[in-house]
């Protein structure tokens, strides 16, 4: 549960899921169909999400079978900031609900300082917290069980 699009949620399961997935000694490939029945996303948006994050570099690819998809740095290294980034606006431009031109021409809207805080707060949280989040406590240490 996020308050960013269908997109970054779903960019973020597959990415959650790949990081499960990523601490063995060889790296285990999850194609498309499998990430999304193992997150129960759809299979043209886990396609579509991850053509992005490829062209990212976040995630690798190998082609054919036995092929899939695995990350391309280790789960700490990957904050949701990069993940949100390649699909919803993040930067710190502030868009007034009472429209264009009304904050910063003239007196601020009553909602500016909640708002910006509110921003601030979701900026943290995406430069906070990494795919290393996702992973049960154990298995940040010890190495995840392959999947079945």
């Amino acid at each position: 549960m996020t308050p960013y699009g269908k997109m970054s949620q779903t960019a973020i399961a597959a990415l959650s899921c790949l990081a499960e997935h990523s601490g063995g000694k060889a790296p285990t490939y999850l194609g498309s169909t499998e990430i999304a029945r193992l997150r129960n996303l759809t299979n043209p948006a886990v396609r579509k999400v991850m053509t992005t994050l490829s062209q990212a570099a976040l995630v690798a690819s190998v082609p054919g079978p036995g092929g899939g998809f695995v990350l391309a740095r280790p789960p700490r290294e990957i904050t949701l900031l990069a993940i949100v980034s390649l699909f919803e606006r993040v930067d710190q431009s502030l868009n007034c609900p009472f429209g264009p031109n009304w904050c910063g021409n003239g007196p601020q809207c009553p909602l500016h300082e909640d708002i910006a805080a509110l921003r601030e707060q979701a900026d943290k949280f995406l430069r906070k917290h990494t795919l290393a989040d996702f992973l049960p406590c154990g298995s940040r240490v010890r190495n995840p069980q392959p999947i079945e």
